[in-house]
């Protein structure tokens, strides 16, 4: 019989029966406020340890960690396809100002009030700032995925979350680094690992899409998604072998096949997104079970102050600055300074400082998830309302189907002539 952790049966039936769940209510969730995000992150809340006790998992559980790094990498590699270098060099400015200056400046922001508000001490503070950079389009859905939205906006905004994951991984690294106390802060190992993860990420699709040219190699269009699953394997396994690091290996990995590999891109983009999107909602159930209303009760009123002024102010006024002089409307610089959601990136960087076991790893954690949580209940609940700014005849399904329903009533009554309510 195959050896299992002993919760890996539990969790295994819980995601199930919330996949199952989420995809019985993705259409509703698709067109009102209801986010499948907050699904799974209520659910590992509710059956999590301090709640039910249905999962019995802690942050230093061997599965909580592997999953993290898993999940991580599978959306690092696929948020790596979104952005090639065509992608980069077909409209780059806006989302070159959202990084160049937004990233950093968010960085900062964050760890200012962090320090100031939150009173941790500065390599706390940065490193929580590194950690909660990272944005992600997945908990406003309906604002990037609405074609009535401009579209530079979405491009702006599917660019940006796509890179920063990778570009916050250095930092956070580094003030993980800082932050255990070591005098040596071991910088050529750290450069050695990167400098690995970005060789494979690059050496390895490209030679795997430089076979597939060659005349005695090419894939069916049965086998051709599974092309970027084996490249993606390929990087996985060769970066635990030489320990170079997976996550910039992924990253590079997926922005090498974008470039490189057109074809291979677009075969593998919609199966690669929903094995992206599983692991998203497992790692997301497993961070929800690690919190509960005990764990929020824990943060004084000052991390509940932080974690408000860290999603209101920090990325607004990082952006502010750095649209400064750009051609975006109001309206479009609203949009982009309010949508940057702490998702995925932020909770699996926050899972890897809780493991970390430094000193002040329980009180990051703490902030982190309580921003997470605040994050992902505001903007995956006001993604449709600003989607309607740009788009007013965005309307529920739901209200269609009403309005149809009362059309219906009136004629049957004789009174087809009143407008509609």
């Amino acid at each position: 019989m195959v050896s299992t952790h002993p919760e890996a049966p539990v969790l295994l039936l819980a995601f199930a029966a919330v996949l199952l769940l989420a995809v019985l209510l993705s259409s509703l969730a698709h067109r009102s406020i209801l986010s499948t995000a907050v699904v799974f992150l209520l659910a590992g809340i509710l059956l999590g340890p301090d709640t039910t006790g249905v999962l019995e998992i802690t942050a230093d559980s061997e599965i909580v960690a592997g999953l993290a790094e898993l999940a991580l990498f599978t959306v690092l590699f696929t948020d790596g396809m979104r952005v090639g270098f065509a992608d980069l060099r077909a409209a780059w400015r806006l989302p070159g100002r959202a990084l160049g200056w937004g990233l950093p400046l968010t960085l900062g922001i964050t760890a200012v009030l962090a320090h100031y508000v939150a009173g941790l001490d500065w390599p706390e503070a940065l490193l929580i700032g590194a950690v909660l950079a990272p944005t992600d389009p997945v908990f406003a859905a309906a604002l990037v995925g609405n074609v009535g939205v401009p579209r530079r906006l979405r491009h702006l905004l599917n660019v940006e979350s796509g890179i920063n994951d990778g570009l916050a991984l250095p930092f956070v690294i580094l003030f993980l680094t800082v932050v255990e106390g070591s005098d040596d802060l071991h910088l050529d190992e750290l450069g050695t690992e990167l400098l690995l993860g970005l060789v494979i990420g690059v050496a390895v699709p490209w030679l795997a899409l430089q076979l597939e040219k060659g005349r005695f190699f090419s894939a069916s269009t049965k086998y051709e998604p599974l092309n970027g699953v084996a490249i993606g394997l390929l990087v996985l396994a060769l970066g635990l072998i030489t320990h170079a690091n997976l996550f910039l290996a992924a990253f590079a990995a997926g922005i090498t096949v974008a470039t490189f590999g057109e074809r291979q891109r677009e075969s593998f983009e919609h199966f690669g997104e929903l094995i992206a999107e599983l692991f998203k909602l497992a790692a997301l159930l497993v961070f929800g079970a690690l919190i509960s209303v005990k764990f929020l009760s824990e943060i004084n009123w000052t991390g509940w102050l932080f974690a408000v002024l860290a999603i209101v102010v920090a990325r607004p006024l990082a952006l502010a600055v750095s649209f400064l002089g750009s051609k975006l409307s109001r309206t479009e610089q609203f949009a982009a300074m309010w949508f940057g959601p702490k998702g995925f990136a932020s909770v699996v960087y926050g899972l890897l400082v809780l493991q970390a076991g430094v000193t002040a790893g329980d009180e990051v954690f703490h902030l982190v998830a309580l921003t997470v949580v605040l994050s992902i209940l505001a903007h995956s609940s006001t993604d449709v309302l600003v989607a309607r700014i740009f788009n007013p005849a965005m309307t529920p399904q739901w209200s269609e189907r009403q309005r149809a329903a009362s059309a219906d009533r009136r004629e049957h009554r004789g009174d087809e002539d009143q407008p509609p309510p």
